[in-house]
């Protein structure tokens, strides 16, 4: 070495912050200075021979070295990585040199790390924080602040005499703290150190002393105490080991953050990338992005702002005795003139810009599982491109290209790769549309890892991983689900095996409710050969038998002594069933479906919101007259009847929010009925069956409300006679008049007048 570093013994030791521009800006200077024949970094060896992969040109962090157990590959860990980290820095320095120089990762090997899990004397153990110590030694009750202070705003660590004093400095608190501390509570770093000195022996047989080391500055003073290899040797015999492999994978801003759960975090990714980038000026570049977010929310913000937001922050800083404004005086002057006070604005610039949703890229060389490498080609074959921050994307499965992506979308959720959850769609209820809100997260590159076992391909994978579900499945419901599924993702060749299970298990499964439950999702599933394309006629007839019994089940089932839970849940189950025969259309079947709501609405053993939902159901269907409808309402509202059974009889008659309430506001007859119950109920029982009845008619519309309101107050009197037509209309339809619109209808809808 040559420099400030020429009269130093020992190999050059930079401490560092994980991900500190400052030290990422320090680390660069020192190796400027010292020219190291070689460069040490923390991390696992596994890593070594992936390094080569930082030069490509298709590399961008942030990005994280990815280990993981070859058998079990949810067991992993990350090795996260930004371009203002010190490690990424050291790396790329390396690589840099015109003629390159060995950089090699020290840390304890994955392959331990991952077969030990948690180290039992490190649970529930908390290192204390060096940072906070060392700031609060220094009178600061802000570590980041004091970091910010003696580091990230020292004027460039270029306009030093010694760039290594910075590092000498770091290193001396460290050894302080160890010596009060030890290991601070971690046992698991005195193995790890042990091996980073075991590594840099090996580094001295062959480059002698001319080696850099790169790693936490908490590590430095263990890296620097003179211990022997057999001392060490000890420490590492016996640690378990299992197989691991490694790549690269697109990281984070948001990941870095303390908040999105990594363990080495900061605060403020997305501020500290800025002022790694913007050296010069760094706040009046910082606040300009902030100007440039704000007007993009259409907040009225000009030139004069930046200006004096830029003021602002400087004489905060200089009141607190601050070399130049930090992050804290820049927002809160953000917050003061920007934005008029508000926080609401302010949270946008701390999310966008504080944290940020930068994600980085890997180049197509790194290595990869077969799956993930099939999913990337389609990425790029529809157009999906990964992206850190929501977005919501409307498909029109009319279209090829949306039809393909919807059915990548589906498999990888199936495969338990949730990249992309449906969300309901705007202005479209029908079946060839669909909304997803999508999100790439770095650890779904784990789940494609996990998800390889099933298959080379999504497709493949998805199949396989379907047919193994409905080989474990316990419950109907579950296959059902899991043929709507595999109908929804266009997995064709999983269907024998998933409706093989979906016979055996109905063909045993007694439970009315059950079979109720599953019969919605292979009526819905049904739809799906139309729209997709994909055959699902062999879930007919599984669906028809599922039918058929539920018909044959349900009338003793709802006549069984229910308490008021099981009759709500069973009415549920009416609805659903009911819905669902009506996609069916299979002949024979609604007629016989007809049948059961006769019973039901007719029994007196059933409960009143059972006997009141079918006969809505019936009526609305044209099968029940408005005479006969008026005459089962009296039954229920009797006297005899019980009044929480009769209020139970009205909620299911009127509520659900379908349309009881304009019924009554339009058939005289039960709104009539209805008031006279109501009006009969004993005080006490009033008192019981008011919650019931205020939940039917409060979800009503407004509009509905008023109506019923202004009919009652007016009494009889004000409504029309039985049998006499409104204001305005004649008693019977005039068919001569009614046939004069069928021109006019024909030429709307471009058909030929018959």
């Amino acid at each position: 070495m040559s420099g400030p570093a020429a009269g130093r013994r020992g190999p050059l030791l930079l401490g560092v912050r994980h991900h500190g521009p400052g030290s990422a800006r320090a680390v660069r200077a020192a190796l400027d200075a010292a020219r190291p024949a070689a460069v040490l970094i923390e991390g696992p060896p596994e890593g070594d021979a992936l390094l080569p992969l930082a030069a490509d040109p298709g590399m961008r962090p942030p990005v994280a070295l990815l280990a993981h157990a070859a058998e079990d590959p949810g067991r992993a860990a990350f090795w996260p990585l930004a371009a203002f980290s010190p490690e990424w820095v050291a790396i790329r320095w390396a690589q840099e040199q015109q003629v390159p120089v060995p950089v090699r990762f020290i840390d304890l090997p994955a392959a331990h790390t991952l077969a030990a899990g948690t180290d039992p004397d490190d649970a529930g153990s908390v290192r204390p924080d060096p940072l906070a110590v060392l700031a609060e030694t220094a009178g600061y009750d802000d570590p980041e602040r004091w970091w910010e202070d003696v580091v990230e705003h020292r004027g460039g660590v270029r306009e030093e005499t010694d760039p290594l004093a910075v590092f000498e400095a770091l290193g001396e608190a460290m050894g302080a703290l160890r010596e009060a501390q030890g290991d601070g509570g971690q046992a698991r770093d005195l193995v790890r150190e042990a091996y980073m000195r075991q590594r840099m022996r090996a580094a001295r047989r062959e480059f002698g002393d001319a080696y850099a080391v790169v790693c936490g500055a908490w590590h430095v003073p263990a890296l620097r105490a003179r211990t022997t290899a057999a001392a060490d040797k000890a420490l590492l015999t016996g640690l378990p080991k299992t197989k691991v492999e490694t790549t690269w994978v697109p990281w984070t801003h948001r990941r870095l953050a303390r908040a999105g759960g990594y363990g080495a975090g900061i605060a403020s990714p997305g501020w500290y990338a800025h002022l790694f980038a913007s050296p010069d000026r760094p706040v009046e570049r910082w606040l300009t992005k902030v100007a440039g977010l704000l007007r993009e929310e259409d907040r009225q913000v000009s030139s004069a702002h930046v200006i004096e937001t830029v003021r602002l922050a400087a004489t905060l800083a200089a009141v607190r005795g601050r070399p130049v404004a930090g992050l804290a005086e820049t927002l809160e002057a953000v917050r003061a003139v920007m934005c008029d006070g508000s926080g609401i604005p302010l949270a946008l610039v701390e999310d966008r810009l504080v944290v940020g949703d930068v994600l980085g890229e890997v180049p197509d060389g790194a290595p990869v599982v077969p799956l993930q490498r099939d999913l990337t080609r389609q990425q790029r074959r529809l157009r999906l491109k990964p992206e850190a921050q929501d977005r919501e994307l409307e498909l029109d499965l009319r279209k090829d290209t949306d039809a393909a992506r919807s059915l990548l979308l589906h498999r990888l959720r199936l495969l338990g790769i949730d990249w992309g959850a449906p969300t309901a769609s705007r202005g479209s209820t029908g079946t060839f549309r669909e909304t997803w809100r999508l999100r790439w997260e770095p650890e779904l590159s784990v789940r494609v890892a996990e998800a390889g076992i099933w298959g080379t391909t999504v497709q493949a994978a998805a199949t396989a991983k379907a047919e193994a579900d409905a080989a474990g499945a316990r419950e109907l419901g579950e296959v059902t689900a899991l043929a709507e599924r595999c109908l929804l993702a266009g997995l064709s060749e999983a269907l024998p095996a998933v409706l093989r299970a979906l016979a055996d298990r109905a063909a045993l499964d007694t439970d009315v409710a059950r079979l109720a439950k599953a019969l919605p999702a292979l009526a819905r599933s049904l739809r799906y050969g139309d729209v997709r394309g994909t055959d699902a006629a062999a879930l007919g007839t599984v669906a028809g038998g599922l039918a058929e019994r539920i018909c044959v089940a349900l009338p003793p089932a709802c006549a069984t002594g229910l308490d008021a839970d099981a009759a709500a849940g069973l009415r549920g189950h009416v609805d659903g069933v009911h819905a669902a025969i009506g996609l069916l259309g299979q002949d024979g079947l609604w007629e016989r479906w007809t049948v059961v709501l006769r019973v039901l609405a007719g029994r007196d053993t059933v409960p009143g919101v059972i006997r009141g939902r079918a006969a809505r159901l019936l009526l609305d269907d044209g099968r029940l007259a408005a005479g006969e409808t008026a005459r089962l309402m009296g039954l229920a509202l009797s006297p005899a009847a019980a009044p929480a059974d009769a209020a139970g009889w009205i909620e299911g008659f009127a509520g659900g929010g379908s349309g009881g309430g304009t019924l009554l506001v339009h058939d005289d007859r039960l709104l009539g009925l209805i008031d006279a119950w109501l009006v009969s109920v004993p005080e006490g029982a009033f008192i019981d069956v008011l919650p019931l009845l205020r939940r039917t008619f409060g979800a009503y519309e407004p509009g509905v409300k008023r109506s019923l309101g202004e009919l009652v107050r007016r009494g009889q009197s004000a409504r029309p006679a039985p049998g006499a037509a409104p204001e305005g209309f004649a008693p019977t339809l005039d068919p001569a008049r009614a046939d004069a619109v069928l021109p006019v209808l024909a030429l709307l809808l471009s058909t030929p007048p018959s």
